[in-house]
Formats: C-alpha cells, sequence, structure tokens
C-alpha cells in the first residue's frame, strides 16, 4: 500500500515515488487532537451514520452505471468466471506549483492491510486521489480517514455504496472537529476513490478529479467532474442559496463538492447545508475481460488530457513495458510536456496480467493507413491548436 502525503517524487512512508511501502496511510492527526478520534470513537460513529446533505434532498442515494451496451459472457465449458489481475502504481509532481497539495493512496489488498480478514472476496483493492486547496491538511486526513471509515463501518461490503457515501460524510464532518480544535488545519480538498470488490468496480467522485475506464481500448469516464458552472451543479448551488461567478462557486472555489473548507464563509454548516457539500456520486460497473485499466488523475492531467487521449496514451505506453508505474510517470511528463499549471497526481490500475492487446479493424470497414488510436491522437492535436 501506499500513502503519498509528501512533497514532488516522495512517498510518505518510505520508497521513491510510485513504489509501495507497507501499513495504513499514516495518520496525520497531531496529539493536540489525536484524542478525539480514538479508534473506539470512529467505530461507533461510522458505523450507522449517514448524514445526508440537505440540497440533495431525501431521495435514495443515486448509484450511477455509464450507459454503455455490455454483451453477455459466453461461458465456456470448463472455464472460469472472469476475476480482474490487480496491479496499480503511481506518481505525482510538484509541477509549476510552490507547494504540493496532492495526496494519494494504492492498497491492492484492502481486506488484508484494514483487518477484514472475514471478507475472503478477491480481489479487493482500494485507490483514492486528493487534491487538495488552500494547504493539504484537508487531503492528509481525506486519504487516511476515507478508507479507515469504510473498513469500520459494519455493512461494508452488504451495502458498499452507503458505506462509501458515508465515509465521505463522517471524514468531512471529522475533519470540521478537528478544525474546531487547530484553526491551523482549515483547508479543503477533492476526493476521488476506486473500490474494486471481485469483479465490481465503484467509483466515488466529490470534485474535479476524474476515474476513466479502458475497455478494449475505448475510454469510459466513470466519474463527473463537479464544476459549479455545470448545469446541475450550478442548479443545486443556487437550490441552497449560493451563487456562482465567473466559474467560481460563491466567487471564492472553482469546485463545487469538496470535503473540507469550513472555514469559507457561506458554504458548509448553514441551516440547509449550504452550496458546498461532500457527498459523492458514484458510479458502478461490472468489469469483464474486456476492461483493461482505470486511470485516476487529479485536474492537472485532465486540462492537458482528454480521457480518450489520455486512454490511447496509457494503453500505447502499457503496450511498451506493461508497468503500471511506469505508465503513471509516463502520464505525468506527457503533462508536464503539454504544460499544465497545476500538481499532477496518476494512478493506474491494470486488471489483466498481460500488456493490452493489439486493435485491429476489419479491413472490409476501414481502408486507411493509419491507426485510430494514430486519429484520435491526431484530432486532439489540431484540437489544441486551435485553442
Amino acid at each position: 500500500m501506499v500513502c503519498q502525503m509528501e512533497g514532488n517524487n516522495k512517498v510518505s512512508g518510505g520508497g521513491e515515488n510510485g513504489s509501495s511501502s507497507d501499513g495504513r496511510p499514516p495518520n496525520p492527526l497531531n496529539a493536540a487532537y489525536r484524542n478525539c478520534f480514538s479508534s473506539s470513537r470512529v467505530s461507533s460513529t461510522c458505523r450507522k451514520t449517514l448524514v445526508r446533505h440537505p440540497s440533495l434532498g431525501s431521495a435514495t442515494i443515486a448509484v450511477k452505471t455509464p450507459e454503455i451496451p455490455i454483451e453477455p459472457l459466453t461461458m465456456i465449458e470448463g472455464e472460469t468466471e472472469f476475476l480482474p489481475v490487480v496491479r496499480s502504481g503511481a506518481w505525482t509532481d510538484i509541477g509549476i506549483r510552490s507547494s504540493m497539495e496532492d495526496v494519494y493512496v494504492c492498497v491492492d489488498d484492502f481486506t488484508t492491510q484494514y483487518g477484514l480478514e472475514h471478507i475472503t472476496e478477491v480481489p479487493n483493492a482500494f485507490y483514492g486521489i486528493f487534491d487538495g486547496h488552500g494547504g493539504k491538511h484537508a487531503a492528509d486526513f481525506a486519504c487516511c480517514h476515507i478508507p479507515q471509515y469504510i473498513s469500520e463501518d459494519e455493512d461494508f461490503p452488504r451495502e458498499i455504496e452507503r458505506v462509501i457515501t458515508s465515509a465521505f460524510l463522517q471524514t468531512d464532518n471529522a475533519f470540521a472537529e478537528a478544525c474546531s480544535l487547530d484553526a491551523g488545519l482549515a483547508s479543503g480538498t477533492t476526493a476521488l476513490t476506486a473500490l474494486v470488490l471481485g469483479r465490481s468496480l465503484v467509483v466515488a467522485n466529490a470534485g474535479d478529479c476524474r476515474a476513466v475506464l479502458c475497455r478494449k481500448g475505448e475510454a469510459i469516464e466513470m466519474s463527473r467532474d463537479h464544476k459549479p458552472h455545470g448545469l446541475r451543479e450550478k442548479k443545486r448551488i443556487e437550490a441552497c442559496g449560493g451563487y456562482v461567478d465567473d466559474g467560481y462557486l460563491n466567487g471564492q472555489l472553482n469546485v463545487a463538492r469538496a470535503l473540507g473548507d469550513w472555514h469559507m464563509e457561506g458554504m458548509k454548516g448553514n441551516p440547509d447545508g449550504g452550496p458546498l457539500t461532500a457527498e459523492p456520486e458514484l458510479m458502478t460497473m461490472e468489469l469483464t475481460e474486456e476492461d483493461e485499466f482505470l486511470i485516476m488523475g487529479c485536474d492537472g492531467l485532465w486540462d492537458v488530457f482528454r480521457s480518450e487521449n489520455a486512454v490511447d496514451f496509457a494503453r500505447r505506453k502499457l503496450q511498451e513495458h506493461n508497468d503500471p508505474v511506469m505508465c503513471c510517470r509516463d502520464l505525468v511528463e506527457e503533462a508536464l510536456k503539454r504544460k499544465s499549471g497545476d500538481n499532477l497526481s496518476v494512478v493506474v490500475v491494470c486488471f489483466q496480467p498481460n500488456p493490452p492487446p493489439n486493435l485491429i479493424a476489419p479491413r472490409g470497414q476501414v481502408h486507411r493507413s493509419i491507426s485510430a488510436e494514430g486519429l484520435r491522437e491526431l484530432q486532439s492535436f489540431l484540437d489544441g491548436l486551435e485553442s
């Protein structure tokens, strides 16, 4: 498991960028208020509580599934049901910023690392990217506590979507209490997590990080960017008494959902909950043998990559070396070449032991000397020239 909480190209707990380290993410709470969140208190609060953001209504939590055709699997006699083989890597870079506020966590064996030996379903893995703003305290806090709350909820994994949503909200409330004890912690963070349990992939997002699944070379977005100017987010914000000014929530924040930011007036803590929410949107996917890998990246990556472009780029690199760590480094270095102006953090999760296969289009349908992936690369380049 890796929990990156340091600056450029460093991994907390030992090792170089992209390497793995043993143990859980370090607890970012300092001694002054660590006792407020003892294991007994955490266990009791996270098992049953789910406080839904008032702006999202009282309906059941919506769990979305991307609308793509999924062909039924044809089982051959003697063939076993597909199970993904999970391999992961990560890479970060401070970019042109003066400080690093991104944090990531990679746990390829979630149940073992968090003492859930009674859960035998495999694979079981947890990944997250947390893009901090106004400091990295909130990002560190979320990196530590979201997987902790998930693991300690008595309904995990039976009610997996509810448990994940609850973990986000519990973490946000716990950070509010921590900030009340130490005003120096005031900050916020977006949060993007992915949980793999057997064939199920569950992605939860609050903010503008993004997860993209590669299925047989095609890009499937597993999250929606929560920008204040988005139609649905803007409607929700205005229903809570907030406003969007030049793309910024209440003229201050360029994301519509985030954990933390309790110090920002008018964002949270109002009777109606305020326009800023930590409640994530969830998307689920049943993984098949056509699913190759998942890219998780902060907005610094998606500022210079389209989803399809990133999948094509990563796919070619994995065909070359089949190494998720090197693939993350390749994506980060390419984003720097494309002049990304933000911190960069990327996690790649592979679902197959072998590199992605070559995609061959039927001759009767395609008459060209350039591949489909090459055409998308060319289109992306031309679009960049126009902008």
